[in-house]
């Protein structure tokens, strides 16, 4: 008898799973799907001045493999570049100034803000100081992107003609990151993955939404629509600095777009689970705004819906239950097919889909990860920082 409970328990609670599933899968903005890219564009008459601004701390190593990028972009108007040294101790900006001097392309400017006042962090202290500097040149967009984001030559170009076509005050790409090491493709596309299910890209780019989201390596920007949302001052605490910069712009009524990018790629390696895991844990119990009970939502929603279905499919086949194998397959089916088109998005192999759970267990152990290192006083910490504060909000590139 108290065999059978326990079955019609893992049943139920399997059928509640596979609920879920069905409402993520039509009912989430279709967020599975992969297709929103660049919109449509055609090339204005005129190009308008853009100035980029690349905030650098410690970038030594990754700045040969995306800065030259940079500077090669084929845009017809006038661009420059600002690096914003963010204090670096590995000399980032004599090698940014090297680099310029033997690639040539667009003219590059190397800066230093000194250390950020309180209630800065430090990268946003840095977009400030870029920010001002680009401001002496009045140009009509600025493109935001991390040092560790390559772009293709024609990357500014589709960029500004997707933004005039579409009339947006922001499009952002999400950068195809480095997928290479073993951990590196089983975290990384579940990365992607979980946030477009956060944020579904098609709510974003759609008026009148209330959804709001970008991707911090690679933004463009009105300069009209930073100065109406009084960026980066207005979001100067934030730790995950995409998000609230989508929410600040969209909140002042700013048109925005956010989309998978097809040659922006990130370069920076996150060889072993311990870098991911830095990475996830930094500002994952910050995204829950240092919350308990969103934690300990999060924390039973991640099981619900991503742990029961595999569970109720061991569990039932040990107790000889058909109907609790069926419900938990049709859950784990779902998940899995919802995950295919990312796995394809990052050229990998489909039998990584399954593993989706497992995955999931360790965004789990990296959520509650975050919230202990929180309360240990450790804050999220990034490039030898850490940032406290209750009321931060995502990433820290």
């Amino acid at each position: 008898m108290g065999q059978t409970a326990r079955v019609s328990v893992f049943t139920w609670t399997a059928a509640v799973s596979l609920a879920a599933w069905l409402w993520l899968l039509l009912c989430q903005g279709f967020f599975w799907r992969t297709d929103v890219r660049l919109p449509p564009r055609r090339e204005p008459a005129e190009w308008p001045d853009v100035c980029v601004v690349v905030p650098a701390r410690d970038e030594a190593a990754v700045l040969p493999l995306s800065l030259p990028s940079l500077l090669a972009q084929d845009y017809p108007g006038r661009a420059e570049v600002f690096l914003v040294d963010d204090g670096s101790t590995d000399g980032t900006g004599e090698l940014a100034r090297e680099l310029a001097a033997r690639h040539g392309g667009l003219p590059l400017t190397v800066a230093s803000p000194g250390e950020p006042p309180a209630g800065w962090t430090g990268k946003l202290w840095a977009v400030r100081h870029g920010i001002a500097l680009a401001r002496a040149r009045d140009p009509e967009y600025l493109l935001l992107t991390d040092a560790d984001i390559a772009h293709g030559p024609d990357s500014l170009r589709l960029l500004v003609a997707a933004a005039r076509t579409g009339g947006f005050d922001m499009v952002s790409q999400m950068a195809r990151l480095r997928v290479a090491s073993v951990w590196e493709r089983l975290v990384v596309p579940a990365f992607v993955y979980f946030f477009a299910q956060l944020y579904p890209f098609r709510r974003i780019g759609r008026k009148g939404s209330r959804t709001a989201a970008a991707a911090g390596g690679c933004v463009l920007l009105r300069t009209e629509a930073a100065e109406r949302a009084r960026v980066p001052d207005a979001i100067r605490h934030a730790v995950i600095d995409d998000v609230a910069l989508a929410r600040a712009v969209k909140g002042t009524g700013g048109h925005i777009w956010l989309g998978l990018a097809e040659r922006v790629d990130s370069v920076r390696p996150y060889p072993r689970l311990h870098d991911l895991w830095r990475m996830v844990s930094r500002s994952a119990y910050a995204q829950l705004r240092h919350n308990p009970l969103l934690l300990l939502g999060t924390v039973a929603g991640l099981a619900l819906v991503y742990l029961v279905p595999s569970a109720a499919v061991l569990a039932g086949a040990v107790a000889g239950s058909t109907p609790t194998v069926l419900v938990g397959g049709a859950a784990w089916l779902v998940m899995t097919a919802t995950y295919l088109p990312m796995l394809r998005y990052y050229r990998q192999p489909p039998w990584l889909a399954p593993l989706l759970p497992f995955t999931a267990f360790l965004y789990l152990l990296m959520t509650v990860d975050s919230a202990v290192q929180h309360y240990r006083g450790r804050g999220a910490a990034w490039k030898g920082r850490t940032y406290t504060r209750p009321d931060t909000v995502a990433d820290e590139g």
